[in-house]
């Protein structure tokens, strides 16, 4: 006698169901109300593949019967009398949950559900030590329903937007669309990558085992044995792969994980990763290794052989790339003066803390007590050539001495003040952490960095306090900016708070980028104009044109009173994102200062000729400017003349007076120069002695 069971079909994996299941076994899509029926015949009751017992369940018709199988992966609708719940709830004695009858365990607290058998129900006993301990039937669709939903819980990632459950291969949410928490470079653990092979293994070996999965009527029992031969092998294959990542997770460094992190930092445009690996002291040169490849797992996006640069190249990352080669022109081994003497860099550090204060008053902004200037030491030329050679290979930059000197003639473009006024510029070496406006400030004033990021702090302290007057100022400029390039538009009050704000966030934020604002709060800082000799437009790396920079120029102190503020001012260089300082070098005497012998000064002053015009003799502009400032170019000039020491050369050109002197310096600034320069004098060869030397010492001895 036959029996006929009655299967549907999910319409969204089409995976055929028994047909008391009201979701899908595979996909967990509920039944629809009309199924796709699918009819297979068995030779008698019982499962020839399973040996499970059919129940059968006739319908309403009468014309045919449904077959129901007690181990079936959801719980039946129709249950068989002797299965039957009672209709109460029961309470649970740990913690007194009230659950729905058909419960086996607790809801809240998951403890075994203990009840007292019916005498229509043989009790299953046990016995311990002479007692007989009463275990309650336990329904086998109901513990094989637990096992799978806490099998599928561990694999699946939940959405950190809408907090959907999604399977563990998908790469973004089925519901949002919201990537996966480091889906392209997190690496699944060997334990939990097992388990999802696993149980699609035990899935693939269960549709083959209970015929599931949709096959011709003709398959044989050799084909199904084979499938679970090749399912095993794969399995097999795939934890000798496991056990290979987990051994090259165990030989990793710390840091060779930074450098992973800033290989996936590059993909996924997070500039923090790279930073992170370059202050640890990574190698910037450094390529991908197969292991390291491997690891990532994701090939399309790394190779081996790769380095930073390659894959900024690959994926267009502009602002990387151009950090990044221009590290990669460093590599060079660089001994500044900061480096070399690190417990007189941190007294100097000390020394600038105490020297800041608050002016009281309306406009509270911080200043420097001190008027310190960075120069080159005089002493460099007296050594041999070779030495020199390599002392400014390892303090200057010549990557950036080169852009401003030859490919845009920013600065030592004039044979007058390079030769015979002895006024030539040298950009010193300055590392690419952000902070690079801060560092080349102090470099050009103290010599060392802001490692501390109390120049930081300062800056945004300033901006805080001193708020109303900085936002008119930099509020009037703009709006003149715009329109004097023909922008015309005017914002509302709203926007033009949304982008103060912006600003003063970010001079709270180590490591951003600043503005031409916060140079213009840093010369009311310093007490002191701030002249930046920049490039006049953004670069790509192929040397394509990006924008206007917009930095080049004059920043006067304009908020403070002109007797408080000094008027030697400072130099710096801006080339494709990056700032350095430009310091000139002492002179050795009277007659080798150029033209500083045309002013009543000592001896020991050394006069920089910082020109104020361009390389086509056109005035260098003068930033934040109010309305009643700006005007014609002889206005200019006089505003210019009456904030900083200005000359008119032999051939016409207005310059600025950059003073310093030796016994101006701070001893602790020349104490470092001093112990810098040590380290190059004992690299000067020995004089040989001659042979009537050699005889006079052994006479001697």
């Amino acid at each position: 006698m036959t029996e006929q069971c009655i299967k549907w079909s999910c319409e969204y994996c089409t995976y055929e169901n028994w047909p008391s299941a009201i979701k899908c076994t595979m996909c967990r899509t509920p039944r629809p109300s009309r199924t796709i029926i699918t009819e297979e015949l068995f030779p008698s009751s019982t499962d020839p593949r399973s040996g499970h017992q059919w129940v059968p369940v006739h319908t309403k018709g009468g014309g045919s019967s449904l077959l129901i199988c007690p181990d079936s992966s959801a719980r039946p609708r129709i249950r068989p009398a002797e299965l039957s719940e009672p209709s109460g709830k029961w309470s649970c004695l740990m913690c007194t949950y009230l659950n729905w009858p058909h419960a086996i365990r607790c809801t809240q607290c998951c403890s075994l559900r203990q009840r007292v058998c019916s005498p229509a129900e043989t009790p299953q006993t046990s016995g311990t030590g002479g007692r007989q301990v009463t275990t309650p039937p336990v329904d086998p669709c109901e513990e094989y329903n637990d096992r799978n939903r806490l099998n599928t819980r561990a694999q699946c990632w939940t959405c950190s937007a809408c907090t959907y459950e999604n399977w563990p291969k998908s790469p973004h949410c089925v519901v949002c669309d919201h990537p996966r928490p480091n889906d392209a470079i997190q690496l699944t653990e060997p334990e939990e990558t097992s388990a999802v092979v696993n149980e699609q293994e035990r899935r693939h070996v269960r549709g083959v085992c209970s015929g599931g999965q949709r096959r011709s009527p003709t398959v044989s029992k050799r084909e199904s044995e084979v499938q679970i031969e090749l399912a095993m092998g794969g399995k097999e294959e795939l934890q000798m792969d496991f056990k290979k990542l987990k051994q090259i997770r165990n030989r990793m460094r710390k840091m060779d994980w930074l450098f992973l992190n800033a290989c996936a930092g590059v993909v996924e445009g997070d500039l923090s990763a790279v930073e992170a690996y370059k202050s640890s002291g990574g190698d910037i040169a450094r390529q991908l290794t197969p292991d390291e490849v491997r690891l990532l797992n994701r090939p399309s996006a790394f190779d081996s052989g790769f380095t930073l640069v390659h894959l900024a190249i690959r994926f267009q990352r502009q602002d990387m790339l151009a950090i990044l080669l221009t590290e990669v022109s460093q590599r060079a081994v660089k001994c500044i003066p900061a480096m070399v003497c690190p417990d007189l860099t941190e007294q100097i550090r000390r020394e600038i803390s105490a020297s800041l204060h608050q002016r009281k008053g309306d406009f509270n902004c911080y200043f420097l007590t001190d008027l310190v200037t960075f120069t080159l030491p005089a002493d460099i030329e007296d050594l041999p050539p070779a030495v020199q050679e390599k002392l400014f290979d390892e303090v200057l930059d010549r990557d950036v001495q080169k852009v401003l000197e030859e490919e845009s003639a920013v600065i030592n473009w004039s044979l007058e003040l390079g030769t015979r006024l002895d006024s030539r510029l040298y950009a010193l070496w300055n590392r690419t952490a952000g902070d690079c406006l801060l560092d080349s400030v102090l470099q050009a004033t103290w010599g060392i960095y802001d490692k501390d990021s109390v120049l930081r702090k300062t800056l945004h302290d300033s901006l805080h306090d001193c708020s109303h007057w900085f936002y008119n100022r930099w509020k009037e400029w703009e709006s003149w900016y715009s329109q004097s390039f023909g922008l015309h538009f005017s914002l509302r009050e709203e926007q033009w708070q949304e982008d103060w704000t912006f600003i003063l966030n970010l001079a709270s934020q180590p490591g951003a980028s600043l503005e031409q604002t916060h140079i213009f709060v840093l010369a009311h800082i310093l007490r002191r104009p701030i002249i930046v000799y920049g490039v006049k437009y953004y670069k790509s790396f192929r040397g394509e044109t990006l924008g206007y920079t917009r930095f080049q120029g004059v920043y006067l102190p304009l908020l403070w009173e002109q007797s408080f503020c000094w008027k030697s001012p400072i130099a710096l260089g801006y080339t494709r994102g990056h700032f350095s300082a430009l310091v000139g070098m002492e002179t050795k005497g009277y007659d080798n200062r150029g033209a500083g012998a045309n002013f009543n000064t000592d001896d020991d002053v050394t006069v920089t000729f910082l020109p104020l015009v361009d390389s086509e003799r056109k005035l260098l502009q003068i930033h934040f400017l109010s309305a009643q400032e700006m005007g014609s170019e002889e206005q200019q000039q006089c505003l210019l003349r009456h904030w900083c020491d200005c000359v008119v050369t032999d051939g016409g050109m207005l310059a600025a007076l950059q003073k310093s002197s030796r016994r101006r310096h701070h001893p602790l600034v020349t104490q470092m120069l001093e112990k810098w320069l040590d380290g190059y004098r004992q690299m000067i060869p020995c004089p040989a002695l001659s042979d009537g030397e050699e005889d006079e010492d052994d006479e001697d001895e």
